[in-house]
């Protein structure tokens, strides 16, 4: 074989291991985009996942607050479950209401240790605080304003605005007013006292459409001795509800 045609066989080889190593880095510059596709992919799915499940908690959290009808709602709204602060299955409540529901027509009310600003405007929302002493025995109450609409009973199934805070201290575990909603449910399916509170037992009369009435429940008419969210056992509960109507 002539010198030139060494020379042209050892280039064609040269040419053909740089096209060979050049088809093999391409090669691998293709299966470590795939694969960096892939994995990023699979990034992207697992976060939107852990999102999803974060959003879907939050907005379960949410709803225990504002469902306010039934016995399905969780949380520390008056028509929890029983697994979750359940107005069922509590102990005997204490005997029917013997006293009539106070009543005032001030601007800032005080009643057993609970004030009320915004009173008697329907418009506002009470600002509620409290500092109790004995817990009461029965339910107790005063009305703020009386209202002049369809009365309740006990199996009326009302719409109301309401703000519950902790006796002892006044500490806010729940308001239909920072929801920005009013709240629906049948008293035949809420904690006792917002059915001796609202729909009338013993000595207390019914409320009527257009009232705002302070509730004060002992533990025994509210959530007993179980703990509810951010409602220690044996807790005392004073509950500011306006009946802005009577549904059924």
């Amino acid at each position: 074989m002539s010198t030139n045609q060494q020379r042209r066989e050892a280039e064609r080889r040269r040419l053909q291991r740089q096209l060979e190593e050049r088809r093999a880095r391409e090669a691998a510059r293709k299966r470590f985009t795939l694969i960096a596709s892939i994995v990023t992919t699979l990034v992207v799915i697992a976060a939107v996942v852990v999102v999803v499940v974060i959003a879907s908690s939050g907005d379960d959290k949410k709803k225990g607050g504002v469902q306010a009808g039934g016995r399905t709602t969780p949380a520390t709204s008056p028509t929890a479950t029983a697994s979750s602060s359940s107005p069922v299955a509590q102990p005997t409540p204490p005997p029917a209401p013997t006293a009539k529901c106070a009543t005032s027509k001030a601007a800032n009310a005080t009643f057993d240790g609970v004030t009320v600003g915004n009173a008697t405007n329907l418009k506002k929302e009470p600002k509620v605080s409290s500092k109790g002493g004995a817990d009461p025995k029965n339910l107790t109450c005063q009305d703020l304003v009386v209202g002049t609409g369809k009365a309740a009973s006990p199996s009326s199934t009302v719409t109301v605005q309401y703000t519950g805070v902790l006796y002892k201290d006044g500490k806010q575990f729940d308001s239909s007013w920072s929801r920005g909603q009013t709240a629906q449910f049948s008293l035949a399916q809420v904690v006792p006292g917002f059915t001796e509170g609202i729909g009338g037992a013993g000595a207390v009369a019914p409320m009527k459409a257009g009232g705002r009435r302070i509730m004060i429940l002992p533990a025994s008419l509210g959530y007993g001795a179980q703990a509810a969210g951010s409602i220690p056992a044996n807790s005392t509960l004073v509950f500011v509800v306006d009946l802005v109507s009577v549904d059924g």
